[in-house]
């Protein structure tokens, strides 16, 4: 009777651990609203490559006027991914990573992800500020975002970290769906972890290749 009462007293107790619920939390934060929120930002911005005044019209102007579009980008993504972000550092700071002693790839991805979270941040700033936020204040970048996103992808010095944060940002969510898997009890086998491990691996090929192409589309378009 011992035995089988243990588990469930094991199982109260997570649940009713704050911790337990908001690692859920984030996750799901994490793949709903703010992942689908980036699949949606990549894909718009890949119709880069039909012009500016495609851009402009069917995807900035578009987006700006949306019903109730501040609600929806203060309450289904700022913070969300505000949430998803404080949390995170959290969990980067309080977690103990081991890779120097234990090694396993596992490891190496639980630090690769809590880095690359740091780097999204940082990214997501630069981002917010050199594009939303300055299109409040500045007409002419609102009115034409596309010249204003050409200009500085045009710098090196924002290029690169556009790249990087990029990439970043991609490996971030994958590598997200890879953990959530666990986190949610989708993937209990070895088997079923090496499928999802793989099938991440395919989506942050793909999902990079379509920001990388959005971005060039700024220079290719016609």
């Amino acid at each position: 009777m011992t035995a089988t009462r243990q588990p469930r007293r094991a199982a109260s107790a997570s649940v009713q651990n704050p911790h337990f619920l908001l690692r859920r939390v984030h996750s799901l934060v994490g793949l709903v609203p703010v992942g689908a929120f980036l699949l949606f930002h990549l894909w718009e911005n890949s119709k880069s490559r039909f012009g500016q005044e495609h851009y402009n019209t069917y995807v900035v102007e578009k987006i700006q006027n949306l019903n109730y579009v501040w609600f929806l980008e203060v309450f289904l993504i700022a913070l969300p991914i505000l949430f998803h972000g404080v949390y995170g550092m959290v969990v980067f700071w309080r977690g103990k990573q081991n890779v120097t002693h234990y090694g396993y790839f596992r490891n190496w991805m639980w630090l690769a992800q809590r880095i690359s979270g740091v780097g999204v941040l940082l990214f997501l700033l630069m981002h917010v500020i050199g594009t939303r936020i300055l299109a409040i204040w500045n007409e002419a970048v609102r009115q034409d975002m596309f010249s204003h996103m050409k200009n500085v992808l045009s710098e090196p010095y924002f290029l690169v970290p556009y790249l990087i944060g990029l990439v970043l940002t991609t490996f971030h969510f994958c590598n997200g769906l890879w953990s959530a898997s666990i986190v949610w009890g989708l993937a209990t086998t070895p088997r079923a972890q090496k499928i999802i491990q793989v099938a991440s691996g395919v989506a942050f090929v793909v999902i990079t290749a379509v920001g990388i192409h959005g971005m060039l589309g700024f220079f290719l378009a016609s």
